[in-house]
């Protein structure tokens, strides 16, 4: 499928943008009478979209009682450790917004990896209750990207251990030996909606290898990412996109 583009000329516009789009797409899921199940990045720019949701236009606009907040990944640790994703959207948002705690689903770093894998599975199924063999769909699943084209904790070479039923997995990161637990691509593949969120130089040659269809490409986990029945989107600023073929 065709990626939609998305380049801004500043991270925090490309932040506001994410944050309005959210607040329209909650809003028609509100308004249906529906739950919004939203999965969540770790990294500094999912960080600054955060932030933005925090101001006043947005926590008193949003219907934030419908938004249900999942993870796309976490690393094995506290939900206290300076490293935990849980953490970082819980100071950023989730604690400014004082979001119901039922309407918080984070995935428990602290407990065995194996176990946590196979019990998050189990959550997200019995919330988002697909029919039988068929994989759980998300509305909307944000994403960021790794200089060494890693997605979620999908990493390059990195082989998976998937729970009975392909929706979690534990990894291992590869330079440290971390073990992450993280959405499978069958999972991040059925969602309604994908939107990969990405700033910076560092991340410019990546980016334009997966957009650019490179030979280099075929081997990051981040280009496997196409929605079967969804849009893919790149919110870029214009530092992520400098490589970018016209």
């Amino acid at each position: 499928m065709t990626a939609e583009i998305k380049i801004y000329p500043q991270p925090a516009k490309l932040a506001e943008v994410v944050a309005v789009e959210l607040q329209k797409a909650s809003k028609q899921a509100n308004d249906a009478g529906r739950r919004f199940n939203l999965v969540l990045a770790g990294g500094g720019t999912p960080r600054a979209v955060y932030q933005v949701l925090t101001r006043p236009e947005f926590r008193k606009s949003i219907a934030w009682d419908c938004v249900h907040f999942f993870w796309g990944d976490e690393r094995c640790v506290s939900p206290d450790h300076e490293d935990s994703n849980f953490r970082m959207a819980k100071e950023t948002l989730l604690d400014t917004l004082a979001i119901l705690e039922e309407n918080i689903h984070r995935i428990r770093g602290e407990s065995d990896p194996t176990a946590e894998a196979t019990r998050y599975a189990e959550e997200i199924i019995n919330h988002l209750k697909p029919q039988p063999e068929e994989t759980p769909r998300f509305d909307w699943v944000l994403l960021g990207l790794g200089t060494d084209g890693h997605t979620a904790s999908l990493f390059p070479g990195v082989e998976l251990i998937e729970d009975r039923s392909g929706v979690c997995a534990v990894a291992v990161q590869p330079q440290s030996g971390q073990k992450r637990i993280t959405l499978t691509n069958r999972v991040l593949n059925q969602a309604r909606r994908v939107s990969f969120i990405v700033t910076g130089k560092s991340k410019a040659q990546v980016v334009a290898d997966i957009l650019n269809e490179s030979p280099e490409s075929q081997n990051y986990p981040a280009a496997q990412i196409h929605p079967q029945q969804g849009t893919l989107e790149w919110f870029l600023d214009e530092e992520a996109a400098e490589k970018l073929k016209e």
